[in-house]
């Protein structure tokens, strides 16, 4: 399938909006991404937790931040097999490539345990997914929105106990989109017919949620419409690029001449 006829998700719209240039490298031009230790870090930490969420919280804690090591070891170690340099990973702050695999592995694996201690006390109520009869981990949903066909997965879904669901994202970095629970939001209204008033992010930073954010009054129109400019302009081959800060956090810009030519 074609990158004019797939699916879109959040992140790719997100990345799109940011800087087309960056959508086009990667998705067109297939330029290799550098490798980040945060990616593995979130990835790991994602599995770990919902391993934990779906013993239904009676896995011991060192099982469940040895899944976290096991993953997050695994990923590493292909990563390093494809791109051994550590100088040219990316890096967060003033942390060395290396420095940063070996500080967010001792990283996930505290968040790890930190996030079963804080769901054994806080003991969240997931809403079970009615067709399946499991608990609303990973939702996989796809639906149309603003005409386009939209896909994503949804870390977790609560239930709130009036009949409501509130989305939940589980967070191991500082970046937090409004768009994307917003966007989850709807689809859970559209994919299973469940009111959604409220949404929010566990973040792993803090052990804590967020303040929850309100949903309620989001339309399918307005977030369908963000699809639909990004689809067009995919489909009319509208790449514009966007140099600036962000090209500094821009796993392919070594792949690319706007960069190179602020450098």
């Amino acid at each position: 399938m074609s990158v004019e006829d797939q699916p879109r998700s959040v992140s790719q719209t997100q990345q799109y909006e940011q800087c087309a240039w960056r959508w086009y490298l990667q998705r067109v031009a297939r330029v290799r991404p550098r490798p980040a230790a945060w990616s593995f870090h979130g990835t790991a930490f994602h599995s770990a937790a919902e391993a934990w969420e779906r013993s239904s919280r009676t896995m011991a804690v060192e099982e469940v931040t040895e899944l976290f090591h096991d993953e997050y070891t695994s990923k590493v170690d292909e990563a390093l097999a494809e791109e051994p340099n550590t100088d040219v990973w990316m890096a967060a702050g003033r942390y060395t490539g290396g420095e940063d695999i070996e500080r967010r592995y001792t990283l996930g694996m505290e968040q790890t345990a930190a996030y079963v201690e804080w769901s054994k006390t806080t003991r969240p109520a997931l809403w079970t997914e009615p067709n399946t009869g499991e608990p609303a981990l990973e939702l996989s949903f796809t639906v149309e929105l603003g005409g386009i066909k939209v896909r994503g997965f949804i870390d977790q879904a609560l239930d709130e106990g009036d009949g409501s669901v509130r989305v939940r994202d589980l967070k191991t970095g500082t970046m937090k989109s409004k768009f994307q629970l917003q966007t989850y939001s709807v689809a859970m209204r559209k994919a299973w017919g469940v009111a959604v008033n409220r949404a929010d992010w566990y973040l792993a930073r803090t052990g804590r949620l967020s303040r929850p954010l309100k949903v309620g009054e989001v339309s399918e129109d307005e977030i369908g419409q963000r699809f639909a400019d990004m689809d067009a302009g995919v489909k009319r081959g509208s790449f514009p690029a966007n140099p600036g800060f962000d090209c500094n956090f821009c796993d392919v810009s070594h792949g690319c001449v706007f960069f190179s030519s602020k450098t």
